[in-house]
């Protein structure tokens, strides 16, 4: 009896120990298990309501920050309209969100030919401060302003972009200048889920 029993947890033992996790496909960071409840409740540039469900059906890709910052946003926007052209009709299938971090200066207006501007079907969100601080606390954005000499203010800011299954999960982090073509890849096995 003794023999079985050493034998048998010797055998979980072994299996537990043989157990591996697969490699995920994706080049970004799967952080599902802290964002898979995450949303938002902001207004497109018409003002109507908007979360994260209006989209369901398509890739989201959500980008914090605002229009005056001088180097990540632009730089964060050109890239994902060069991955929206790798994806050629793909791309159809794609919803790229701009959420302000700044609703004093980022106007409805400002937001409807910002986003927009980098590509036709970019979308800018925007909510009043309380809201803001609401969406980026669920997706673990950090941000901060800080006083310019000449008066005005920039915003420090998280700069990674989140990668969002059509059904809502997996969630995905990519971090600030991932590569074109591996952003591609992510939202390609993003787009093949339900």
């Amino acid at each position: 009896m003794l023999l079985r029993s050493l034998s048998l947890i010797f055998l979980i033992f072994l299996l537990v120990g043989c157990e591996q996790k697969l490699p995920s496909p994706f080049k970004a960071s799967d952080v599902s298990a802290k964002y898979a409840q995450a949303n938002f409740l902001l207004n497109d540039a018409q003002g109507k309501p908007v979360s994260l469900a209006d989209f369901r059906g398509k890739v989201v890709v959500l980008f914090f920050g605002y229009t005056h910052c001088p180097d990540v946003c632009p730089t964060t926007l050109a890239d994902m309209a060069q991955v929206m052209g790798m994806l050629g009709k793909e791309a159809d299938k794609v919803q790229v969100l701009f959420v302000t971090l700044d609703p004093e200066r980022d106007t409805r207006q400002l937001l409807a030919q910002y986003p927009s501007a980098f590509y036709p079907t970019f979308m800018g969100l925007s909510g009043d401060a309380q809201a803001t601080a609401q969406a980026a606390k669920a997706f673990g954005i950090i941000y901060q302003k800080q006083p310019t000499k000449s008066g005005g203010y920039t915003l420090d800011h998280s700069a990674g972009t989140y990668l969002i299954a059509p059904g809502g999960k997996p969630v995905l982090l990519s971090p600030f200048a991932q590569r074109p073509e591996l952003l591609v890849q992510d939202i390609r096995l993003l787009g093949a889920m339900k």
